[in-house]
């Protein structure tokens, strides 16, 4: 059975190969910008993470209840250690399940969903809910769709290119990367 992804689709408007052209295609600037701004969500909210764990995290009632240093050290770590784990599950789903556009979908929709949950974890009077428990839940789904879709994502650009135009891929991973 052939890879659908590798297959011509018959639907009107579905390109599933490279277009015949020397120009940068016409998709890039979008998964460049999209890399963007997942950096800049996940790093810039790892930035402030463990200060907002140790001064400003409250309890289910709304008072003040920071962690401790080696408790939000344990958090910040474990976070990390997952975002960083979980390229290689990305990978292994997306070669053996749902292949890299529904990979890189259905796990960016986890990683927003992480992040909408982060949103509510300072507002446990509207809740109802522990915040280190909406924390635990928002860091997981964070580094489980920061890493999951590393993989696929950097494959996605390079599938951009055909023969033609290859020649402007360096200048491309050079901007994903930056």
């Amino acid at each position: 059975m052939a890879d659908a992804e590798t297959e011509p689709s018959t639907k009107p408007g579905h390109v599933t190969a490279p277009l015949d052209t020397d120009q940068m295609p016409p998709g890039v600037p979008y998964i460049v910008g999209n890399e963007a701004a997942e950096r800049f969500s996940f790093y810039g909210m790892k930035a402030i993470l463990f200060v907002f764990m140790t001064e400003y995290l409250l309890d289910r009632s709304g008072e003040l209840a920071p962690m401790d240093n080696a408790t939000a050290t344990e958090w910040q770590h474990n976070f990390v250690g997952i975002a960083y784990f979980f390229p290689i599950v990305g990978a292994i789903i997306c070669d053996w399940l749902f292949g890299k556009y529904k990979t890189i979908l259905w796990i960016s929709l986890m990683y927003c969903v992480g992040h909408g949950i982060l949103a509510f974890v300072e507002i446990p009077q509207l809740t109802g809910i522990d915040p280190k428990h909406s924390l635990i839940a928002a860091l997981v789904l964070i580094a489980i769709g920061q890493g999951a879709i590393k993989p696929c994502v950097g494959a996605h650009v390079g599938d951009q290119f055909g023969k033609r135009n290859q020649h402007l891929m360096s200048k491309v991973y050079q901007w994903f990367y930056f």
